[in-house]
């Protein structure tokens, strides 16, 4: 993407569309608005919100109020009182997301609505899964559960020249094994924004079974899930979302929610008709339990609603110009090299430094800037692929300001300087 007077290039996959976008900026007094909100940018420098970002003081109230209403009153009863602004929190994903209500559930991680999605693929021995050079740890690593105990084959899609998932060889990979291609929007290790669109269209052709890992993308970004044909999505509430930790959702279309059945019922998803029968519910909250973090839950349908009061295209706009100026401020320091991929790129920053990653970290922590560590073995093909090792992730948000990333840049030449080391 590159700006020019207001105008700016939006680029996806290997088309670009001419916009004028100066009505998306945000204005000072809306941005010293919204940082007012932030308590947060108070007292710490933001740039971990890839991990957990800040709370908006609304967000943090309506989880304190739905508590201490249960602290006088009773679980179930508080549950009973809250009801209505539970239900807004399906309505404000399934706004955001462009979808049905009755396609949302609820889950106490982005980990869990992904699991319960995967293992309700019904795999047998031989199926293939595709997936990607970028895969998160966490994904991954149930693929070779399922190998080891069924025999399943896992292929990653090749790259393409930008580094995101290889449209024509997705193609090539494509036989009668494939029963499911698993991608990942927004891997953990940089700005890189999958073709999940093209995917999908490839995947509904084809009639395969697709869910995609939008973790890192939701809250950054537009999401259309009709758009994008996939038949789940995973996310969390703390990311992108700034909603708090210990809640994540799942999308998962109409159609699965026919076809499949979770490995795991309750009495929330299922119903005990007889000593020997039961029956599922035929919505996505089949893939809930019964039990939840109600507060969590609350707070995270303030937080959908927040950013939606903002505009979802006026964020992404705003996280792509500071994710831009960071990556520019970056590179031009001596020793710092950006290792970014991506035709279209997001608010995730990584790079490296003569210091070593967990060292230049500890130090900008004692000066009040937040920011994360990337470990190789999150996403391993990728980071042996590149031969990398731990790298930082900075990831912008639209609170964040330009100033912020000079000072965090002075200070990174600070600590590179006094480092003593050469490059």
């Amino acid at each position: 993407m590159s700006h020019a007077l207001g105008v700016v290039f939006l680029c996806s996959g290997s088309k670009c569309i001419f916009a004028d976008m100066s009505n998306l900026e945000f204005s000072k007094s809306e941005l010293r608005q919204i940082r007012d909100h932030t308590p947060g940018c108070l007292r710490v420098v933001h740039f971990n919100n890839a991990g957990a970002s800040l709370i908006p003081e609304t967000v943090g109230k309506a989880v304190q109020d739905y508590l201490q209403h249960e602290i006088h009153f009773g679980g179930y009863e508080t549950a009973e009182k809250y009801a209505a602004q539970i239900k807004n929190t399906y309505s404000q994903l399934a706004t955001y997301l462009k979808c049905d209500t009755s396609e949302i559930a609820l889950t106490d991680s982005a980990t869990t609505a992904w699991q319960r999605a995967f293992l309700s693929v019904p795999f047998q021995a031989g199926d293939t899964i595709l997936t990607t050079f970028t895969e998160y740890a966490s994904n991954y690593i149930p693929f070779l559960q399922l190998k080891k105990r069924l025999g399943i084959n896992i292929k990653p899609i090749p790259n393409d020249e930008f580094g995101q998932v290889d449209l024509k060889s997705l193609i090539e990979l494509l036989d009668h094994t494939v029963k499911l291609i698993s991608v990942t929007h927004v891997p953990t290790n940089g700005g890189l924004v999958n073709p999940v669109v093209e995917i999908g269209r490839i995947a509904r052709e084809r009639k395969i079974w697709y869910l995609l890992d939008a973790c890192q993308s939701v809250g950054q970004m537009p999401i259309d899930v009709k758009q994008i044909g996939c038949d789940f999505l995973s996310a969390t509430s703390r990311k992108f979302l700034r909603g708090p930790r210990g809640v994540g959702f799942l999308y998962a279309s109409s159609e699965s929610s026919y076809q499949l059945e979770p490995s795991i019922l309750d009495l929330h998803s299922g119903h005990w008709e007889s000593s020997l029968t039961y029956s599922i519910r035929d919505d996505a909250r089949k893939y809930e339990n019964w039990e939840f973090n109600l507060a969590g839950v609350v707070g995270l349908g303030h937080a959908v609603q927040y950013f939606l009061e903002l505009g979802v295209d006026r964020v992404w706009h705003r996280i792509q110009y500071l994710s831009e100026t960071l990556r520019s401020t970056l590179s031009s320091l001596d020793g710092v090299e950006v290792h970014d991929l991506g035709a279209v790129k997001c608010g995730i920053v990584s790079f490296t430094s003569p210091v070593e990653a967990a060292d230049l970290k500890s130090k900008l922590s004692k000066k009040g800037f937040n920011v994360s560590v990337l470990h190789p073995e999150h996403t391993l093909f990728d980071m042996q692929d590149r031969e990398l090792g731990s790298m930082i992730r900075a990831s912008v948000h639209y609170f964040n300001t330009k100033d912020e990333i000079n000072r965090l840049a002075d200070q990174i030449k600070l600590i590179i300087s006094g480092s003593g080391k050469t490059y």
